[in-house]
């Protein structure tokens, strides 16, 4: 009887300890979301990416505009969204009311009901006072947050949705590297003390953007262990408070900043984190792995910043990666997300931050075009052409996997012409016509490729499907006319 009282009271502890565990992990993927962005040659069908959201217990998304392929897909899943309005949408926002009350009402109303889109924010641009926008959205962005939140109040969403504005960390600086002299920058003072005090007003939160990989990638000198979040013995001590981190320093220097503007208690939201897979050479899994290990253990013991201490909201940057992004930042733009292109995980990552060694869900349902590659042809006599050939390829395709300390950067000369021939050849559809190149290129059914260097075969998207059937309709047509 004795021992089977004691198997009894084990089994009702470990039922505990699991349900407990279960509560733990629900509490800290309620702080996390991700950035879910669509600039991508094939995008994977949004009721595919809802699903695999769902799957991983992803609760919150932030998105970049109200695209309607994507709201649709969210009608009903109770993930909290952060919808976006575009910077290239700011001027008209902002020069008319009625153009806010229209955009609310096209991108608002018309999902925001009950068993609709669960639409907590609404991000009034993006990153819009960056020094390299050279003050393009300085008048048109606090207008349109304005009339957005108008139009919000008379919509009756206003004590449900608020409104913001997704900032780069360069809105604020140091002037002595330690958290305790953050301000916002002198250019800009005015305008962020108004933003933030009608944030506040409006019970709303600052959104910030921190990337301590950007840190190191602009700083030749910056200290690599500093980037992550370990106890490392380089860090800053700040009358007391010590960092050992760039995130929290970075984080704290927004919250000094934020006090001396007198609303030392608006919330704060980290907009945007995370740190690339390729294009760099302090871009791959091993360091993005070890990246968000740190963070998802820190999201979970829930201890916040020196300054601000409890739980922080981050959205990790981003879900999928972006092969159509702009790389003037760096080859490594396109290289953000936690998945592959068609879905994948790419290293294990454990969302609860208790440090389990397992992989996400990956997206279920993706089709592929046919297993065929673009290859150099080795051949080919006349190369007269082939320098020209590569750059038209690549300016075309995606060729930031074969820069300095990428994951194709030791192919041969060879290998690297058949990646850029058949990053283009993919992007375009695997159309023939794209797999020429005057006779320097050809298509294989052999998998190209090498080593640790993927040379990737595209999904199946929509915009595919449509591609495909208009091109089996135009072929009907001309059948039939020539009948």
């Amino acid at each position: 009887m004795a021992r089977r009282s004691q198997t009894v009271m084990l089994l009702i502890a470990l039922s505990a300890i699991f349900a407990l565990s279960r509560i733990v992990n629900a509490e800290t993927l309620s702080t996390i979301g991700v950035n879910w962005g669509t600039q991508m040659t094939h995008p994977i069908p949004p009721t595919i990416v809802v699903d695999m959201l769902k799957a991983n217990g992803i609760k919150k998304v932030k998105l970049f505009d109200a695209d309607d392929w994507t709201m649709s897909a969210l009608v009903g899943t109770d993930i909290e969204v952060m919808v976006g309005i575009p910077n290239a949408q700011l001027d008209r926002i902002s020069s008319k009311y009625s153009h806010a009350k229209d955009w609310v009402k096209n991108n608002v109303t018309q999902y925001f009901k009950d068993g609709g889109v669960n639409i907590k924010y609404v991000a009034v641009g993006n990153e819009p006072f960056l020094e390299s926008y050279n003050g393009s959205y300085l008048t048109t962005t606090f207008p349109a947050l304005q009339n957005i939140q108008k139009a919000l109040d008379e919509a009756g969403h206003g004590d449900k949705i608020k409104v913001t504005v997704p900032l780069n960390a360069d809105v604020y600086a140091s002037s002595s590297n330690t958290p305790s002299s953050g301000a916002f920058r002198s250019d800009i003072e005015d305008l962020m003390n108004q933003i933030v005090h009608f944030l506040k007003e409006k019970g709303s939160a600052f959104v910030v953007n921190i990337y301590p990989f950007l840190s190191l990638y602009q700083n030749a000198g910056f200290p690599v262990d500093y980037a992550f979040f370990g106890t490392g013995s380089r860090g800053i001590n700040d009358n007391g408070k010590q960092y050992t981190n760039v995130f929290d320093a970075n984080f704290d220097t927004l919250a000094w900043a934020l006090k001396k503007a007198g609303v030392p208690d608006l919330k704060i939201i980290v907009g945007e984190v995370g740190w690339p897979t390729d294009g760099d050479k302090n871009a791959n899994n091993d360091m993005a792995k070890k990246f968000y290990d740190g963070l998802l253990k820190k999201m979970a013991k829930k201890v916040g910043t020196p300054m601000r201490p409890g739980p922080v909201d981050v959205y990790l940057f981003g879900l999928i990666d972006e092969d159509s992004k702009s790389i003037l930042p760096g080859n490594f733009e396109r290289h953000w997300g936690i998945l592959t292109y068609d879905g994948k995980p790419k290293f294990p990552m454990d969302l609860s931050g208790q440090g389990n060694d397992k992989y996400l869900i990956a997206a279920k349902g993706i089709q592929y075009l046919p297993a065929q590659w673009c290859v150099f042809n080795n051949e080919a006599k006349n190369l007269s052409s082939l320098s020209a050939d590569i750059d038209y390829a690549c300016s075309l395709g995606d060729c930031t996997s074969l820069g300095y300390g990428s994951s194709c950067n030791n192919l041969n000369s060879e290998g690297n012409i058949s990646y850029a021939f058949n990053m283009y050849f993919q992007m375009s559809d695997q159309d023939v016509r794209a797999c020429d190149f005057r006779g320097l290129a050809k298509i294989v059914d052999r998998n190209a490729s090498q080593k640790d260097c993927l040379f990737p075969v595209q999904i199946i998207s929509a915009g595919t499907r449509t591609a495909v059937a208009k091109a089996m309709f135009l072929g009907l047509l001309a059948a039939l006319l020539f009948v």
